[in-house]
């Protein structure tokens, strides 16, 4: 069935609009490809300034998508969900962007007559690097996905950043590893900002200085495949700066702070499935 979108979106706020915004900067999807329905006027607009078409009437982006993306809060699933399930027919994809809530239950919300038992549903956890361009998303498929629908999928997530296809049971540790760990690290920029201000820097300069430090080393570890601690051997020189300072930290339990705020974001995610 030929439609008029190849990807339509409900919901376009900061994430939304960050995905859109990453699959038309790509080039393989015009904007006049992508449908999107939000029901706040200022969101539209700033969706339709890209190009895209811009509604308040989900069922009518579903009827004409090929893939539909719902970017909403886990509560709003329960309302979005019973909207468009007559609209589903087997040859589309539902992708659903919504912390703690199982392939499974939204396979149930979207039962109809017409798709029974045949829906296309992928369950996505990108993280708020996306809006720059440097996201992290990992997918989890159901059993009606086929490997070209999965291909197809993180074709899209990877315009935006990194995508990996997961085992469902492991959407919990991505959530607190990848989903919740942008705000640890933020922290812990911040953190090394402010020692730096203490010793004189200037808070600008402090900022950029630490922001940039962090983005290096993880594009070391990207790059180079070493494993962290051998990237961390090399700056750490025998009786200088860096081996006091990575004592400090282990005195501080810096290690089992950030072990710990991961497994307790993974285990919230968790309790709201």
């Amino acid at each position: 069935m030929s439609r008029k979108y190849k990807v339509g979106f409900i919901g376009c706020g900061n994430m939304g609009s960050a995905m859109i915004k990453g699959i038309i900067a790509s080039g393989q999807v015009a904007a006049s490809e992508v449908g999107a329905s939000e029901k706040f006027e200022e969101s539209r607009k700033k969706v339709a300034a890209l190009g895209v078409d811009a509604l308040d009437d989900n069922e009518a982006v579903v009827r004409d998508s090929d893939v539909i993306f719902v970017v909403v809060k886990p509560y709003q699933l329960d309302e979005v969900l019973p909207q468009i399930r007559d609209n589903l027919s087997a040859d589309q994809i539902l992708v659903y962007v919504a912390a703690g809530r199982s392939v499974s239950s939204v396979e149930q919300a979207c039962m109809s007559m017409d798709v029974a038992g045949r829906i296309k549903v992928v369950r996505c956890m990108p993280n708020t690097p996306a809006l720059v361009g440097e996201g992290m998303t990992a997918i989890a498929v159901n059993a009606n996905m086929t490997e070209e629908d999965t291909k197809l999928i993180l074709s899209y997530m990877g315009m935006f950043g990194k995508a990996k296809c997961v085992s469902e049971d492991m959407m919990d540790v991505v959530t607190g590893l990848s989903g919740s760990s942008p705000a640890f690290v933020y922290m812990m920029i911040e953190a090394m900002a402010d020692a730096a201000v203490a010793e004189g820097m200037t808070r600008d300069q402090a900022y950029e200085f630490a922001a940039q430090t962090v983005r290096g080393a993880a594009t070391m570890v990207l790059e180079t495949g070493q494993h962290p601690g051998a990237l961390k051997d090399a700056v750490t020189s025998p009786a200088g700066t860096t081996i006091e300072g990575v004592l400090a930290l282990e005195e501080a339990g810096f290690r089992q702070a950030m072990i710990s705020a991961v497994l307790a974001a993974t285990e919230r995610s968790r309790e709201m499935s």
